[in-house]
């Protein structure tokens, strides 16, 4: 019980960011077209923020439902990356069967505090995901119902909480210079598939695919990480 405990108040600040950032999703659901039901429960069933953003924007827009399926398995594909190297820290006692249930509520801002423990419990792990999953529903739901009550001219408006729902989710990363070159060769992309002729046709999902998927590839040839080895021996280098 004590593990759980220290799960929900670890939880909890993440809860918070994500009830403020999740009511702009609502918004913009809404005012795609969706009832405001609708988008409680993509929250309900999705927790993650720009795939839900990509889902909606397809679905607004009329897309297919591969252009749909192909956008969530490349913006989502991370979190199995993160679900692998969370595994390691694992107690022996979290079977596969917790493993499925609570992988649901795998997020960035989870996985960043799981990792920070040496090992990581059932309880621990199922109490970090109940503030975050709670405030972004509820989030959603209050960007939702303000959807369907404010006039048009106000939801305009506050239709621009949606980028800086998009800020809160890039900015701060982009302190990295690699994460930063990476997000404009990828905005340059997307550029040509929304302005060059018969390219300009391709689906918004395809275009968002294969615009991250590009700008990822041009900078693991430019940018290369160091192998850890060779990390390591760069840092003993320095250090001796």
């Amino acid at each position: 019980m004590n593990n759980f405990t220290s799960g929900v108040k670890a939880g909890i600040p993440i809860g918070l960011g994500y009830l403020s950032v999740s009511v702009g999703f609502g918004i913009f659901a809404v005012a795609g077209g969706l009832y405001w039901w609708q988008a409680v429960v993509i929250s309900m069933l999705c927790v993650t923020s720009a795939g839900q953003l990509a889902g909606v924007r397809i679905m607004s827009a009329g897309g297919s439902y591969i252009s749909t399926l192909i956008s969530q398995l490349t913006i989502n594909i991370r979190y199995s990356f993160m679900s692998i190297s969370l595994s390691q820290k694992l107690d022996k006692r979290f079977t596969v069967p917790r493993k499925a249930v609570l992988g649901f509520f795998m997020t960035d801002e989870i996985f960043a505090v799981a990792s920070t423990r040496d090992n990581v419990t059932t309880a621990f792990f199922a109490g970090l995901s109940v503030m975050p999953y709670i405030g972004w529903t509820l989030g959603t739901l209050a960007g939702a119902l303000l959807g369907n009550i404010l006039n048009a001219a106000v939801m305009s408006a506050m239709g621009l909480a949606i980028y800086g729902m998009f800020v809160a989710i890039v900015v701060p990363e982009m302190k990295n210079r690699n994460v930063f070159m990476t997000a404009v060769i990828a905005m340059a992309i997307s550029c040509i598939f929304y302005y060059v002729p018969v390219l300009n046709e391709v689906s918004i999902g395809i275009a968002i695919s294969i615009s991250a998927v590009v700008a990822a590839i041009i900078m693991a040839f430019a940018r290369p990480l160091p192998d850890i080895a060779d990390a390591e021996a760069v840092e003993n280098m320095n250090n001796g």
